[in-house]
């Protein structure tokens, strides 16, 4: 990793990307501004930030880590948005808009309405900017209400997953067509309703250590599976596919060879996301 682009990288995400008023904490308490890192420091800096990728899912000094009341509305909200997915199905929770999940939410009573300050409190984690956790990625979805439309979709079958017609669909077939049957979809569209549950969850796991969640599942709106991106793994592999054993999988290997295919974490990326080998970045220049 060459230094300067490094340097770079944390100064377009915390001195350019702002502070969102919906902030837990200012950025100046988390980050040190790249130009008063004095230069016999620079390879401190680099190397507690890839030590912190190698160890993603792991706590680190520096962390953002919710108080103990918005950690009881973590658990809260966590709960709902699992029985929403119950009620839903794992399939259509998928494609489940923000504003369709209240409404159904307040129509069964098994899953119940989201209080206000449940709602606040998913406002303030989908408004604060990502780079107080450590995530310097860019947000492709602005808005928490962002629909999906679903005549813009198809499913995968055998999948359970779905992908967005045109370029998203085309791409997962020309691969499968090239790298063989072994190769499946594992996740496609996420819509913002999903991505609370997976942060969030991942979150609640690791005592509402939000930047540990950040490193492995990017904050709801960061997400490229909003808008085109998906993951795939080789039949037979389960969870590994999720881990950095599906590079020694023959799929990863054919995938490999293919020079349109480009991952959208790969090893020691500047977003503070850990390497994702199976995630496929659909637009090259997005």
């Amino acid at each position: 990793m060459r230094r300067r682009d490094f340097l770079k990288a944390v100064a377009a995400g915390v001195l350019l990307g702002g502070v969102d008023p919906y902030s837990f904490v200012s950025a100046a308490q988390l980050f040190s501004q790249p130009q008063e890192i004095a230069a016999p420091d620079i390879d401190v800096y680099i190397k507690d930030y890839l030590h912190k990728m190698h160890n993603f899912d792991q706590p680190h000094a520096g962390d953002v880590t919710l108080e103990k009341k918005e950690l009881a509305l973590l658990v809260t909200c966590v709960s709902r948005l699992k029985r929403l997915q119950r009620t839903v199905g794992h399939g259509n929770f998928h494609l489940l808009g923000f504003d369709d999940g209240l409404e159904i939410a307040r129509n069964y009573p098994k899953v119940g309405s989201f209080p206000q300050e449940e709602l606040d409190f998913l406002e303030r984690i989908f408004y604060t900017d990502s780079t107080i956790y450590g995530f310097w990625g860019e947000k492709p979805i602005a808005n928490m209400t962002t629909p999906i439309n679903k005549k813009d979709v198809v499913r995968i079958p055998r999948s359970g997953n779905y992908l967005y017609k045109g370029a998203p669909h085309q791409m997962y077939e020309k691969v499968k067509r090239q790298v063989g049957e072994k190769l499946y979809l594992t996740s496609g569209i996420r819509g913002v309703v999903k991505q609370f549950l997976l942060f969030l969850n991942k979150a609640d796991r690791n005592g509402g250590n939000l930047s540990l969640a950040s490193r492995s599942l990017a904050p709801p709106g960061y997400s490229f599976h909003g808008i085109a991106d998906f993951d795939v793994g080789q039949m037979g592999y389960g969870a590994l596919n999720f881990t950095e054993s599906f590079t020694t999988t023959e799929v990863f290997r054919k995938l490999d060879d293919l020079a349109y295919v480009t991952i959208r974490y790969p090893q020691d990326n500047l977003k503070g996301v850990r390497f994702e080998p199976w995630h496929i970045k659909v637009y090259p220049g997005a």
